[in-house]
């Protein structure tokens, strides 16, 4: 264990054993709909779930088939989970004969022109929001807009920061203070979450059609499955949300002004290839603008700073005004073993993984380090599982196992502090069970959808076929109480209600509102 963080740990022992039950758990999980011969939806997003724009639990993101569910930020991962769970109980209750893909990379999928794009009503706001989806299929394709995750929202207590700060003689102000230990964190999360991507990565395999004849380097698997015989997660390798505009960008992590400047850069900076393209073919919206990113959420890194954002206010300026208030770990596969894609040792394993990475020394980067830990990454989600591996740690070769172990031995305090706060034995069983898949690589989710597209000599897309029928049967015989689901009915209606309201009133110019938007940051 780092002398920093049991000096921390130390502390909260002794003055605080408590206060590790305040962090914050909240999850977002996006979610494909089908059809039940397992094809892309292309229905419209339905009413009955309310109005994408503006429900505050169910809403869709790049594709307009592409639902993404969110909950609260609660003080227990069990508790986001039995949320979570909820939500989708009363989506199936919504769906008639549609289902939910249950992967990370999509089902079989249309030509590129007939993916539909998310819409979000007739409002300014509305548009701006169509339209930047409309600009990343123009950058990255439409199939990219259909991949699906899981994001995993964390925030250690507001209380731990003046704990700290005042036992480490730290005069800076608290405010910043707090953004800089969340820089701190996610500078270590980029370090070691190549290891998030062996335990937790889910998709070794996809749907030939996927590709729709791009190179790709793959194995065949059969007629219609690609894959590679080690990989862990083919949805955070080069198959993703990857290009050569994103690829020039190296936010620093160094401390929030530099980020923050970083990427204030990238949104304000034309780029040829965006510019070539032009705001506007014929009249209709093509994207935001010509530039790097047209809005900083474009940068798919992963992981975030993240700050809840007031009405009309970018993500870039409540960081700078406000700070760091949580993390947003993006990198998670769907599990297609789980109904919900997670589960709680998972969660527990999360928690515990990012208090090492926040409370543990957290040196500088330099421009070495961070190509290392860029490629310790790529490495572990193309061949992950191969017997022996070797990353790199500040230079030296180490087996993948073995830093692994190592990992886990220096977090088990962290689980030990949280269960000690919480009660039970859930985060040290969790970190137990993670270190079984170090030790058996068969045991990890990425080996166990080869093992049985491999056993039962099925394609990629019927097991996946089979995994969505399985969880929409799962959670339509769950259905929620007479109070939960007039509860959810309540929010559906209110979000439509909200939606009308909006676009009853005057709205603006899109052009001047467009510009009004991008120039916030100016």
């Amino acid at each position: 264990m780092t002398s920093l963080l049991n000096q921390r740990l130390a502390l909260l022992q002794h003055q605080a054993p408590d206060l590790l039950r305040e962090c914050r758990h909240g999850i977002e999980k996006e979610s494909l709909r089908i059809r039940p011969d397992g094809t892309l939806a292309m229905t419209a997003h339905p009413a009955a779930l309310g109005a994408a724009l503006t429900h505050s639990q169910i809403t869709t993101d790049y594709s307009e088939a592409l639902l993404e569910f969110i909950t609260d930020a609660h003080t227990t991962a069990d508790a986001a989970l039995v949320e979570l769970d909820a939500i989708h109980r009363f989506t199936y209750g919504q769906l008639a004969n549609e289902q939910l893909w249950t992967h990370s990379m999509p089902c079989k999928l249309p030509s590129e022109a007939d993916i539909p794009i998310a819409q979000y009503g007739s409002s300014a706001i509305g548009q701006l929001k169509s339209i930047y989806r409309q600009g990343l299929a123009v950058r990255y394709g439409k199939a990219m807009q259909c991949i699906a995750g899981i994001h995993y929202n964390f925030s250690l207590p507001e209380a731990l920061w003046p704990l700290l700060q005042q036992a480490e003689g730290d005069a800076q102000p608290a405010q910043q203070y707090q953004s800089q230990a969340y820089i701190d964190l996610i500078r270590n999360f980029r370090r070691y979450s190549w290891l998030l991507m062996y335990l937790f990565g889910a998709s070794p395999a996809v749907c030939a059609s996927f590709l729709q004849g791009r190179p790709h380097g793959l194995d065949q698997l059969d007629e219609h499955t690609l894959y590679l015989p080690y990989a862990t997660s083919l949805r955070m390798s080069d198959l993703g949300y990857q290009n050569s505009a994103q690829a020039s960008l190296t936010p620093c992590y160094e401390e929030l002004g530099s980020y923050l400047d970083s990427l204030r850069h990238a949104v304000s900076t034309p780029y040829p290839t965006y510019e070539a393209i032009g705001t506007k073919k014929d009249g209709q919206w093509q994207q935001l603008n010509t530039n790097l990113l047209q809005i900083e959420n474009e940068y798919y890194s992963n992981i975030r700073p993240k700050r809840v954002a007031a009405s009309g206010e970018r993500p870039l300026q409540a960081l700078r005004r406000r700070g760091v208030q949580y993390v947003e770990v993006r990198c998670l596969d769907i599990n297609p073993f789980l109904p919900l894609g997670i589960d709680s040792h998972q969660a527990h394993f999360l928690d515990s993984f990012l208090l090492f990475c926040a409370l543990s020394e957290s040196p500088s980067m330099d421009g070495e380090e961070c190509r290392e830990a860029s490629a310790n990454f790529a490495l572990t989600v193309k061949q992950g599982r191969r017997p022996g591996l070797l990353l790199n740690e500040r230079g030296r070769p180490r087996t993948l196992r073995d830093w692994g172990e190592s990992l886990c031995d220096q977090m088990e305090a962290c689980a030990i502090a949280l269960d000690s706060a919480y009660g039970g034995h859930a985060h040290h069983e969790a970190l137990s069970l993670m270190r079984q898949r170090l030790c058996d690589p068969a045991l990890t989710p990425s080996a166990q959808v080869l093992s049985q597209l491999k056993r039962e000599h099925c394609a990629f897309f019927t097991f996946a076929c089979q995994q969505a029928s399985q969880h929409a049967a799962d959670f339509r015989d769950r259905p929620l109480d007479n109070s939960s689901q007039a509860a959810f009915v309540a929010s559906a209606q209110a979000s439509l209600k909200a939606q009308t309201e909006l676009e009853a009133q005057p709205q603006p110019d899109m052009d001047s509102f467009v510009a009004a938007y991008i120039a916030q940051l100016d």
